[in-house]
């Protein structure tokens, strides 16, 4: 496949589950070697999207391909050319982490010299090397987790789906894991990511926002960053939660949270940080106004309009 040409291509994407839509009408393109981020909240249908694209789930309309194969009619053929990892890691629990290497490498139809050689490579670089008799029940979550990358990788896919891989697992393990995704990309392996973490988004090539099953922001977290409608403020004040109170309502905020003292606020429009300042000097709240840097949270907010909410 030539670099320039798309890996996976959705057009009018859709499925509907009765009355309910999941994914509407997405359009989709992801370059080789990307680092490719689905980001949004639970039910967004990120995890639909990526069913339909492994051939998993027939769409209700639209058109896929991915890496040249027209899905569903070429998904068995595809099959071999995709690796696919669940946030529910998909291993046999009363076998060990040698004995699910060999199954997956006898289901992917690998010869048993290929098999040997490539599950030793991989046992060493996912540091399981130790851990190769032990049961993959009694594993921890990061443990685990290295399995079912190993398990995703063992014949060398073109491309990898990864539905929240690190949802189970501790912060220095999702490092780790990212650091393995990267080695993956840079040998030309395609990465769909799938993440509700911020700051795996950040870690992407790019990325797709996901808002009711609706494609609301594609590009580079710099490109996303760069087009920010709003503007983020920090107010600091001795009263925190009033000030929070006080901005409740407030058309010109997009939304707020209190970071350790001080309130971060998102607001939109040339005269939102007027409007702010008039609000809190009602309440009669002593508060300093500073510019702060965007992060892909205000784009979040931003892109979706989710309601701002504070407890009374």
């Amino acid at each position: 496949m030539n670099s320039a040409e798309p890996v996976i291509r959705c057009r009018g994407l859709s499925k509907r589950f009765a009355a309910l839509t999941a994914v509407d009408a997405l359009d989709l393109n992801v370059r080789r070697a990307e680092v490719f981020g689905f980001l949004g909240p639970n039910g967004s249908g990120k995890s639909t999207t990526i069913r339909m694209l492994c051939g998993l789930l027939l769409p209700s309309a639209g058109e896929i391909e991915v890496l040249g194969c027209q899905i569903p009619r070429d998904a068995e053929a595809l099959k071999r050319r995709i690796g696919y990892m669940t946030q529910k890691f998909s291993l046999y629990e009363d076998l060990s982490v040698l004995e699910n290497l060999q199954f997956l490498a006898t289901v992917q139809g690998l010869g048993k010299a290929a098999a040997r050689s490539r599950i030793a490579e991989l046992l060493e670089r996912y540091w399981l090397s130790e851990l190769r008799q032990q049961m993959a029940g009694t594993l921890s979550g990061g443990q685990k987790q290295r399995l079912a990358l190993a398990g995703a990788v063992l014949h060398k896919p073109d491309l990898l789906l990864l539905d929240e891989p690190t949802s189970a697992v501790d912060p220095q393990s999702r490092r780790e894991f990212w650091d393995s995704l990267f080695e993956l990309a840079e040998a030309g392996t395609t990465l769909l990511v799938s993440t509700h973490y911020m700051d795996e988004a950040e870690r992407c090539t790019r990325l797709g926002i996901l808002d009711a099953g609706r494609l609301v922001a594609d590009g580079s977290p710099r490109e996303l960053l760069d087009a920010l409608p709003g503007q983020p403020l920090l107010v600091e004040c001795e009263q925190p939660r009033q000030a929070q109170r006080a901005l409740q309502g407030c058309p010109e905020v997009l939304a707020m949270a209190q970071i350790g003292a001080a309130l971060r606020v998102l607001v939109a429009g040339t005269d939102g940080r007027a409007a702010i300042a008039q609000r809190l000097d009602a309440a009669r709240l002593d508060a300093r106004l500073h510019d702060a840097p965007a992060n892909l949270e205000d784009v979040f907010v931003c892109v979706t309009r989710q309601p701002v909410q504070v407890r009374p």
